[in-house]
């Protein structure tokens, strides 16, 4: 609802007025004649989109600036001084770095869409928009669960159990390899998608990408990656975002989870897991076991070990905060307790990392603010398509808008059966790899991943990663 003295904004989805007979063009083009500023918002969304897509070529500007200034600075004698760095900093390479960030990139539009709103509907509408229409407790959830998720007590107690089912393959890279990669996402089910993205994450970093596998076989794995969280995660009715967004409305709950799409997930991910895993068994036979590394550097031989009572205590926090994941009064409290716990264990932690996981909530925050404003012509596609369509509508949908967003949308369609909601769920969730906006915990992995990727992640290596497992998904959902 609207502050007083404010214009409604944005205009409802029910207080478009379709044309009788209009089809899907003609509909578009009537609702963009009622609010012209749909046009204007979705343009700066899609430009972001496109952003994204230039953000390695932006990185690399930004590098040879840096090279060509510290270059300069050398010629010219103002060399630094020792422990200085001032004269070395480039302010046109560091402006490029931040814009080639794809964790920045939708906040930055977000103020370019936060100024148009100020032009076109004046400063009390933006600040209605932004401080009180736009919904951020997944965003900062997100925060909250990626740096309780990423402490040590938590991580050493996933990596032994996973190191267990890895042994089963002899805990060579390729059963690590494929023991995160299948059982990592379905516990997404129970912790949350962006829990079961960052310990998988960390632990594919680790036991890896640390390794140095090749470009093909490193984007191959992070499209696998994303896109089997994005299934992993429905098992349950309140881990995945997409799922979170029509639990309620549509009135499923654990048992329909289970039967319609829980069992055709691990299925799905089990069979593109092995896709790959045979399609790269060469490479992942070769790879040099991080064991063998780890003992070559010391690995945490001098590393407190940590008292079990401290990792049942961490656990209890990180079950708190998905607990209460709805309600941020509650999870932000759980984590200022845990913020002092982890001081108290200080010689059994390895600190609190809040870069990444505030960069990821920078950009799931940008990424609201746009997506809040493209209901109006995602519903109308949704509307107006029959079942299958509609799931690959959805599937193709979701890699250009978060997909709890096409999701959302889709429980505003009046008169939809449950063959149609069952189509548009599961397209959204299969979709979900294709892209680093397509599902909420791709940043957290993306963020924490990309420093194994040279020249950043790019977008259409990912994209092409997780092309066939998302035919594989798809596959599975719609035979099965």
């Amino acid at each position: 609802m609207s502050a007083a003295g404010t214009a409604l904004f944005p205009l409802p989805l029910d207080a478009y007025t379709p044309p009788v007979g209009a089809g899907l063009l003609e509909t578009l083009i009537a609702r963009g004649q009622a609010e012209p500023f749909n046009v204007i918002a979705s343009g700066l969304f899609f430009a972001a989109i496109l952003h994204t897509f230039l953000a390695g070529k932006i990185q690399h500007l930004a590098h040879r600036v840096e090279v060509q200034h510290a270059a300069r600075t050398h010629t010219n004698g103002r060399r630094n001084a020792p422990g200085s760095q001032s004269a070395e900093v480039s302010f046109a390479g560091q402006i490029l770095h931040f814009f080639g960030e794809i964790e920045a990139i939708f906040g930055i539009w977000a103020v370019v869409l936060g100024a148009a709103i100020v032009v076109f509907k004046g400063l009390p509408t933006a600040i209605d928009y932004v401080a009180h229409t736009v919904n951020y407790t997944e965003a900062m959830f997100v925060v909250v669960v990626m740096a309780v998720a990423g402490t040590r007590p938590v991580l050493v107690l996933a990596e032994r159990f996973l190191r267990g089912v890895a042994r089963l393959g002899r805990a060579t890279p390729a059963a690590w390899w494929l023991s995160i990669l299948i059982v990592a996402p379905v516990l997404g089910s129970f912790i949350t998608e962006p829990a079961a993205m960052t310990i998988a994450a960390l632990l594919l970093g680790k036991q890896f990408y640390a390794l140095n596998p090749s470009p093909r076989l490193k984007y191959a794995t992070l499209g696998l990656l994303f896109v089997n969280v994005s299934v992993g995660g429905t098992l349950t009715h309140f881990a995945a975002p997409p799922v979170l967004m029509v639990a309620a409305p549509w009135q499923w709950g654990l048992g329909h989870m289970l039967q319609n799409f829980g069992w055709k997930a691990v299925v799905g991910i089990a069979a593109a897991t092995l896709v790959y895993f045979f399609r790269f068994r060469g490479e992942l036979r070769t790879l040099r076991p991080a064991s063998e590394q780890d003992a070559a550097r010391g690995g945490e031989a001098n590393v407190a070990p940590i008292p079990a009572w401290v990792t049942v205590a961490q656990l209890g926090f990180l079950a708190m905060v998905v607990a209460t994941a709805h309600y941020p009064v509650l999870f932000i409290a759980a984590f200022l307790f845990f913020i002092a716990f982890t001081q108290a264990t200080a010689h059994h932690q390895s600190g609190i990392d809040l870069r990444a996981p505030v960069l990821v909530g920078f950009f799931l925050a940008g990424l609201v603010v746009h997506g809040g404003l493209q209901g109006w012509w995602i519903q109308p596609v949704l509307q107006s398509l029959a079942e299958k369509p509609l799931f690959f509508a959805a599937t193709a949908l979701t890699a250009f808008n978060d997909n709890a967003a096409i999701t959302y949308l889709a429980t505003l369609v009046p008169n939809f059966s449950d063959a149609m909601k069952h189509a548009v769920v599961a397209g959204a969730v299969t979709g979900g790899g294709l892209t680093v906006i397509a599902n909420a915990p791709n940043p957290a992995g993306q963020a924490i991943l990309k420093n194994y990727f040279p020249d950043g992640i790019a977008p259409l290596g990912l994209f092409l990663g997780a092309l066939v497992p998302t035919l594989v998904m798809a596959i599975c959902f719609l035979v099965l």
